[in-house]
């Protein structure tokens, strides 16, 4: 009796028994905290892209999925409800620097070069050509930032061998009435915060839309010989945005500032710099197995430069 008495002066716990109730509460519990942690992790350190289209490679190939790194030039709060095209007001953290040239940007797609706001919202991957106040141009494909030849990516790609001659223009560059086409393209001044443009008759299609996404409304109107912007004439404007230059390494088959413009500085998301999954987007979900058997293993943890 004395054994039992001493054990039972020493305290020993009994084991706690959780009622079913106290189970389910705690599961919720843990996925809610969970669910917090993923969300702010998203939202202000790392976020996820996919690579639809070929513009980048052979440096990132379609079906490649992105790490991006969103603290670096800023996080910010979502800036959409997912899966939708609906825009939410954002708030935007202080950047630890701005994008340099080569960088590998992830940025919201402006739209096409006419439009003021794109019909679809998608997330889009280049690299920084040009940033804030650099002269681009393309000389028989070969691309040169303030006169001197822009370092080539590793694994830059031309599969057009045929080079558009200069004074051919592409209806379909930026800016609107530049006699460029895609291979020899520029002259152009990437614009930076607090440029004053004189506006002329020459030039306002290449600023119109520009500026009218600065106000967010279609602003710029020409009657006769005057410019005018909300109503009143103006002869001249003053840049409210950084912008940048971007292009795909996949040179010959890339929708990129050379067709649609400047990317301003509040469209830049972050700087992708790991491939997390790589499977050949061509096989559809249905076909699960041979999807799954398409898993590109040596792409996996890949760092993108």
């Amino acid at each position: 009796m004395s054994i039992f008495k001493k054990e039972e002066k020493k305290g020993l716990k009994k084991p706690v028994i959780k009622s079913q109730n106290q189970k389910f509460w705690e599961f919720w519990k843990n996925l809610l905290f969970a669910a917090i942690a993923a969300f702010l992790i998203k939202t202000f350190l790392i976020e996820t892209s996919r690579v639809p289209t070929g513009s980048m490679e052979k440096t990132i190939w379609v079906g490649d999925f992105l790490f991006v790194n969103k603290f670096i030039y800023g996080s910010s709060s979502p800036r959409n409800i997912p899966f939708t095209n609906v825009s939410l007001p954002y708030f935007q953290m202080p950047a630890i620097r701005d994008p340099h040239r080569g960088d590998i940007v992830v940025f919201e797609y402006p739209g096409d070069r006419d439009e003021l706001v794109p019909t679809e919202l998608n997330n889009y991957v280049k690299r920084c050509i040009g940033v804030p106040g650099d002269t681009i141009e393309a000389v028989d494909k070969v691309v040169f930032v303030n006169g001197k030849e822009a370092p080539r990516a590793p694994q830059i790609q031309y599969i057009n061998n045929y080079v558009t001659p200069k004074g051919i223009a592409n209806p379909r560059i930026f800016p609107k009435g530049g006699n460029f086409n895609e291979d020899n393209y520029g002259p152009v001044i990437v614009p930076k915060k607090g440029d004053v443009i004189n506006l002329s008759l020459d030039n306002i299609e290449a600023w119109r839309t520009i500026i009218d996404r600065e106000f967010e409304n279609r602003v710029v109107t020409v009657e006769g010989d005057r410019i005018m912007i909300e109503g009143k004439p103006v002869k001249s404007y003053t840049l409210k945005k950084d912008y940048y230059f971007m292009m795909g390494d996949n040179r010959d088959d890339s929708a990129d500032s050379r067709f649609w413009g400047f990317v301003s500085r509040d469209k830049v998301i972050g700087e992708a710099f790991m491939i997390y999954w790589s499977w050949d987007p061509s096989i559809s979900f249905s076909d699960f197995f041979n999807l799954l058997g398409s898993v590109r293993l040596g792409r996996i943890a890949k760092l993108v430069h």
